[in-house]
């Protein structure tokens, strides 16, 4: 399984109640529960079906489920790692918290926990960003983008968390103890009882506005759809038949050209991919 088989099932069931339908049955605790819970059955195809059979049929998908705390939001067996993200309104930016941007997941990553490295043999995934604006309890918008065409290498982010964290260490007379955010400084006080988190908080613009060179968002639709793909992604997948013969009003993919988050002076062939009632 993999974004297409999710493309596919998008458009053959429109189901747009995600918050009354998940809450409904106990399956989420809130909109952004209900949300990871509607990409999941995206991808796995296993809406409409009785809680055993839906179990097994994402188990045969997915390799491993993460939560904030640990992530990604989900694995494809031999396949991408999903990371789903809820806004307000289709202008807000993703909030990703103490994790920057990412291209791809790495097995090494010290931000990812024993299960996840341990799910499937692997070492490193294309990353999606499933982004998806919850009004009430509708799902007014969906975009899925690769993190490839989204946001810059590894590199770009962790040059500057370095930078940052040499310098806070870098200070005289303070107590610091080595961690994985920016710092963490001892014995703050006279009685050497208080301690001092400095952390990064990442967030990026959402991809309706990182893309809106190239698709325009439907604001009074009931729904719309937005998928953008690097062609030799896209080259790559071998069930491309199943939304190249989709035949519905609305539903579109073109060619078009991206920039390189990398060096946006150079440009990417790449799919576009709509829908919308």
């Amino acid at each position: 399984m993999n974004i297409i088989n999710a493309i596919y099932n998008l458009v053959n069931y429109q189901e747009t109640n995600v918050i009354s339908y998940y809450t409904g049955k106990n399956r989420a605790n809130n909109s952004g529960d209900a949300l990871e819970e509607y990409i999941k059955d995206l991808f796995a195809g296993s809406f409409k079906l009785r809680e055993k059979e839906r179990m097994e049929k994402r188990s045969n998908v997915f390799s491993y489920f993460g939560n904030n705390s640990n992530p990604p939001d989900a694995m494809l067996k031999n396949g991408d790692a999903i990371e789903t993200k809820k806004i307000g309104t289709f202008s807000s930016s993703l909030a990703l918290n103490s994790s920057y941007p990412k291209q791809k997941l790495f097995r090494d990553s010290l931000m990812i926990s024993k299960a996840c490295r341990e799910a499937e043999e692997w070492d490193e995934k294309d990353m999606i960003y499933a982004v998806g604006v919850v009004n009430g309890k509708k799902l007014r918008h969906l975009s899925m983008v690769y993190g490839r065409d989204y946001c810059a290498s590894e590199e770009c982010y962790s040059r500057i968390k370095t930078k940052i964290k040499n310098s806070v260490e870098s200070i005289p007379d303070i107590d610091f103890t080595e961690s994985r955010e920016l710092g963490h400084i001892n014995r703050v006080d006279p009685l050497g009882i208080t301690y001092m988190r400095v952390r990064g908080m990442w967030g990026i613009e959402n991809p309706w506005k990182a893309f809106n060179y190239v698709y325009e968002i439907k604001k009074d639709a009931s729904f719309d759809f937005m998928c953008i793909i690097n062609e030799e992604k896209w080259n790559s997948f071998e069930n491309l038949d199943l939304i190249t013969s989709i035949n519905v009003n609305n539903f579109s993919i073109e060619d078009i050209k991206i920039k390189n988050p990398d060096n946006p002076a150079k440009l990417v062939n790449a799919k576009l991919i709509s829908y919308f009632w």
